[in-house]
């Protein structure tokens, strides 16, 4: 059965109680089945473990970025060094750390408990990207454009507000929903990922129900109604997932038309069988997995004549997001693709990290994601 979750204010003091825990795991800062390689031992790690293992670090790994990088040729989706964490700073609510998070039900791919390696992890920060294809908007972030229309008409439409008006925000407002629902991370900061994890779960803590989460906590704590649909699209069968996940938005749609917002949140995967990436910024010490917004563009042929509405959403909120946390966006992809973004004039995908990103490092960016973006629909509201 399908399940929602609308929770307002109250929801709020309950994650405080629940979630009054330190942050004591170490924290910084795909989808394809991979070959075999040469690794180490299998070893079961628990946060005791990682905690101890921070310790022991005399150095981090080097960070890499190059001309490679941002170029545009591996930085789009085709859609054991540990250090320590330092203390939270007081501008976000104080989540529980996804490691320490045990699910009621972790349904039949679960998250391991055991890690070997194999694959190289490169963590780097991703600046400003190179090439024709790339503009830079007026106050911060840039756009990648794939589609035959000029660089100089998406940057006047640029200018444009959302074309929806908040009139509530106590009021189902934003809709949250993941099409690729058991997308998954890396465990914590380390200089290897294991070749025969495929980054997937249907653990809901490990998996990008929890960045989902974690930016409906952020909304939520400034008084804005969100629903949160954690429905599985992707399993048992990965084929047809849009459709699936359109099957679960439309009724809510049809139920809630206050909702103006509607985001589907996934994560990329940036790298290859024997390497991937870990793009990441620091806000307040702490480190956040960098982002990606994708505004899909029709060719005549998608049924979706309105996308330059949500065009002008995506550059509203990647500018204010650039304005609170610079750096923390890649381009916005402006292409053509749907992913049910012809259902409202306010629906984006957001690729929150890759998948050599941490679970720490991706929760901590739908932290900083629900934050921007409460307070813009806090000033179009005029609140």
């Amino acid at each position: 059965m399908k399940r929602y979750r609308h929770r307002k204010r109250s929801g709020f003091v309950k994650i405080c109680a629940v979630t009054a825990v330190p942050m004591i795991i170490a924290a910084a800062s795909g989808k394809n089945d991979v070959t075999e390689k040469n690794r180490p031992a299998e070893t079961t790690l628990t946060a005791n473990d990682t905690t101890e293992a921070a310790a022991s670090v005399m150095s981090e790994k080097v960070e890499r970025s190059g001309e490679d990088m941002l170029c545009g040729s591996i930085i789009l989706s085709h859609g054991y060094g540990i250090k320590p964490e330092i203390e939270q700073g007081e501008n976000f609510l104080k989540l529980m750390p996804p490691m320490e998070m045990v699910s009621d039900d972790s349904g039949p791919v679960p998250y391991p408990t055991q890690w070997g390696g194999g694959g190289e992890i490169l963590r780097n920060t991703f600046g400003e990207y190179i090439g024709d294809n790339f503009f830079a908007l007026a106050e911060g972030g840039q756009v990648n454009n794939k589609s035959d229309i000029p660089n100089e008409t998406l940057l006047s439409e640029s200018w444009y507000m959302p074309n929806f008006t908040v009139d509530s925000l106590a009021e189902p407002l934003v809709l949250i929903y993941h099409t690729h629902t058991c997308e998954s991370f890396e465990p914590y900061v380390r200089d290897e990922f294991d070749t025969d994890f495929n980054f997937r779960t249907t653990d809901e803590t490990k998996n990008v129900v929890m960045v989902g989460n974690a930016i409906q906590a952020e909304l939520e704590a400034q008084g804005i109604g969100v629903i949160h649909a954690t429905d599985i699209h992707d399993h048992p069968t990965y084929n047809g997932a849009y459709d699936r996940s359109r099957e679960t938005i439309v009724p809510i749609l049809e139920e809630y038309p206050s909702i103006r917002v509607v985001l589907d949140i996934h994560r990329d995967a940036l790298g290859d069988d024997a390497q991937a990436y870990q793009p990441f910024i620091r806000v307040e010490g702490k480190e956040a997995a960098q982002i990606m917004i994708i505004s899909g563009c029709d060719d005549g042929t998608m049924g979706m004549p309105n996308y330059m509405e949500n065009f002008h959403f995506a550059c509203t909120l990647q500018q204010k997001l650039e304005k609170d946390h610079p750096g923390f966006t890649r381009p916005i992809l402006f292409d053509y693709r749907c992913y049910n973004q012809d259902l409202t004039n306010g629906s984006l995908l957001i690729e929150v990290g890759s998948h050599g990103n941490t679970l720490e490092q991706v929760q901590f960016a739908g932290q900083l994601l629900g934050k921007s973006l409460g307070e813009l629909l806090t000033e179009m509201s005029g609140g």
